[in-house]
């Protein structure tokens, strides 16, 4: 992931020959894009559509822009996205949760446009493998069924093409990080290629005692025997062993010195344990009818594997210095089919010309976990003892035996008449959830739901021959909680709705891309953990929320060497009724701005080969709770990027990331306290060819 040199840059030329196709929307926008600005997405309408045209916020990050910012994991990526807090809970390596218009994105990320089911969060996939993120904003289930109103975060893997290129590389860093990795692609003929990619990682947090050793492995194939048909295999492996930080108690925040808080840790490697593997295995095929009509296929099996002990906090006493502390132990074994399967089709009614999709979206997932809270020894803060935490028997058990399906049938008609452009898709999904939960207090409960919802999308915009296109859209969502609270009663499904208004511009003098939103965005039935009178930990839902705002953001590349992306989001949210009524969301700041430049010297220069590069974050004040009972500052990070072309083939590059290493606190709840990440140094060595 390091810079791209002058003899890889005319190897990778060959994949950005597309650019042409990219700009009018013809090509695979899951193809390679040069630079920041992508123009087509492959999310918002299955069908490509060119970003301008689309009535509904959509951000791009591309794999140059995730190379230039040495991101390795999904927090690392959404750094400069607008309308996102990127790692509202600090460092954790098991997942990647971010908040899209105020709501939990845990459960909104999907890989290859098929969603990543999983009850607690989606974990960690590797970024590495990935050829671009994209981040659709506001409700989607018009075209995706189940899901939150706050968006879908789609990765999207490297595919094989038809070309020969590769990279290997290493890498070191601080804390701790050595890395190898390789991408080789090799076109075995005119309709066939295949590529592996691979990353070997074992990383430190600011935490010493915590390490991560992960490794995967991916295969991508394309086959194209006729102009009419091709068929794709993506399957990726991938193995680790994430821990997260124990978390300090709030008691402790703002008494003690930020900086030894956030290396300090309350568990005990004596007893934490993390083996975590997952599998996944898909297919997509793509055949041409005739010249207007066309199916695709795409279909993904998932296999997840995890068995993990881990350490809370509770409290401190009042000497400042013992702190109460406890272990969670989890076993999961679960899998998700996913089917998606389309009818595409052109044809014209007068001079309205129509581009519909009709398909049919099907899933299940399966789920067998067990899950124990359980006492520790008190540790102490001036003094930490790690020879055992001394774990009682577990006070609180649950198992969850859950198996949960859905169909949905859906259509979407795209209409362009002269210069204007509209959007209507509607689809009504079916979902059961079947099984049994249990709790050590609330015995054995069996679980017999099915619920159905009807959703939809509508849009209108207009397309100026400068560039500009105003927008107006709205759209439902509607998601079925998995599993049931501690009672045993099972949840409601989450509805939501959003109007959106905006203006998208693509300048015809150069190479950009900018938008700008207006948002009125309500969900029912919002699920948010708290802990009761026991001390247990639970969720239940509020009744209505509120989240409104504004996003600006902006991507250019210059020809004099420039790369820019900047946003500012503004984002009000509030419980209407509930009980919480009159909070605001948790991990959901009024105001996130970033701006990040990059600059690459000419080649006739004396500093020819060398790329230097930063950014600006800027995170706002906010609330890590639900019943707002812990008041979060606003931080501001900076990070800077340097590259420089040794040879042709051999370049080398630097990463820093919050480069004057503020310590602050991420999120506070009722398990505890989390920081950010402090200063990461990465450095790289890559070959291509």
């Amino acid at each position: 992931m390091a810079l791209a040199t002058a003899a890889s840059a005319q190897s990778t030329a060959d994949l950005y020959d597309l650019g042409t196709l990219v700009v009018d929307g013809s090509a695979d926008p899951s193809d390679p894009v040069p630079g920041y600005v992508a123009t087509t997405a492959a999310t918002a309408t299955k069908t490509g559509t060119p970003i301008l045209e689309t009535q509904q916020s959509i951000s791009v990050i591309t794999g140059e822009q995730i190379e230039d910012q040495g991101a390795t994991t999904l927090g690392d990526t959404l750094g400069y996205t607008a309308g996102l807090t990127a790692q509202p809970y600090g460092t954790d390596p098991r997942f990647d949760a971010p908040t899209i218009r105020g709501f939990d994105g845990s459960d909104a990320q999907y890989l290859n446009g098929l969603r990543l089911i999983r009850d607690l969060g989606a974990p960690a996939f590797e970024i590495y493998s990935l050829e671009r993120v994209e981040v659709l904003k506001g409700p989607s289930s018009a075209l995706y069924g189940a899901g939150i109103p706050g968006g879908v975060i789609n990765q999207i893997q490297k595919r094989a093409q038809f070309l020969s290129f590769g990279e290997l590389g290493v890498g070191v860093g601080d804390p701790k990080a050595t890395e190898g990795f390789v991408d080789y692609n090799h076109a075995f003929s005119d309709t066939f290629a295949a590529r592996i990619t691979a990353v070997a990682r074992d990383s430190e947090e600011d935490v010493e005692e915590l390490t991560n050793e992960r490794k995967y492995i991916g295969l991508a194939t394309r086959w194209a025997p006729t102009a009419a048909t091709q068929i794709e295999f993506l399957g990726s492996w991938l193995k680790d062993s994430p821990i997260t930080p124990a978390g300090v108690p709030y008691g402790l925040v703002d008494k003690v010195d930020d900086d030894d808080l956030r290396s300090f840790y309350a568990g005990d490697p004596s007893d934490d344990d993390s083996e975590r593997e997952m599998l996944n295995l898909g297919f997509s095929a793509h055949q041409e009818i005739n010249a207007d009509w066309s199916v695709d296929a795409n279909f993904r099996y998932q296999k997840f594997d995890w068995d993990y002990t881990g350490f809370y906090v509770n409290s401190v006493d009042a000497d400042r210095d013992t702190i109460s502390r406890g272990a969670n132990d989890t076993s999961e074994d679960s899998y998700t089919q996913n089917l998606d399967l389309r009818l595409n089709g052109h044809f014209d009614t007068g001079a309205v010309a129509h581009r519909v999709v009709v398909g049919l979206d099907a899933r299940r997932y399966g789920v067998e976990s067990e899950t124990g809270f359980r006492y520790a020894d008190p540790i102490s803060y001036s003094d930490p003892s790690y020879d055992g935490a001394n774990l009682s028997d577990a006070w609180y058990v649950s198992a969850d035996d859950l198996t949960l399906e859905q169909i949905g049938l859906y259509a979407q008609d795209e209409m362009s008449f002269g210069n204007w452009r509209a959007s209507l898709a509607l689809r009504h999904d079916w979902t059961s959830q079947t099984g049994s939960t249990y709790t050590n207090f609330a015995g054995t409960s069996p679980v017999d739901q099915e619920d159905e919802a009807t959703t939809g999308r509508a849009g209108i915009s207009y397309v100026f021959d400068n560039g500009l296109a105003p927008y107006l859209s709205y759209a439902t969502s509607f998601d079925p909680e998995i599993g049931t609270d501690n009672s045993g009663s099972a949840f409601e499904p989450t509805r939501g709705r959003q109007w959106e208004a905006g203006v998208k511009y693509q300048p015809l003098g150069f190479d950009g891309f900018f938008s700008a939103a207006v948002y009125n965005l309500r969900q029912e039935n919002v699920l948010s953990a708290y802990t009761d009178a026991n001390g247990i930990g639970d969720y239940r839902q509020e009744g209505e929320v509120l989240s409104r705002g504004i996003e600006l953001e902006g991507s250019a590349d210059l020809a004099q060497g420039w790369n820019i992306r900047g946003q500012y989001s503004w984002n009000d949210t509030k419980v209407l009724s509930g009980d919480n009524d009159g909070k605001l969301l948790a991990n959901a700041p009024a105001h996130n701005a970033s701006l990040w430049l990059n600059y690459q010297f000419a080649s006739a220069s004396a500093l020819d080969g060398l790329q230097l590069g930063g950014g600006v974050r800027y995170i706002g004040e906010r609330y890590g709770d639900a019943a707002n009972s812990y008041d979060l500052e606003d931080v501001t990070l900076v990070d800077l990027q340097a590259s420089y072309a040794i040879t042709e083939d051999l370049g080398m590059s630097v990463n820093v990331s919050n480069l004057f290493d503020e310590a602050y606190v991420a999120n506070c709840g009722s398990f505890g306290c989390y920081y950010g990440d402090g200063r990461t140094v990465q450095a790289r060595l890559t070959w291509k060819w």
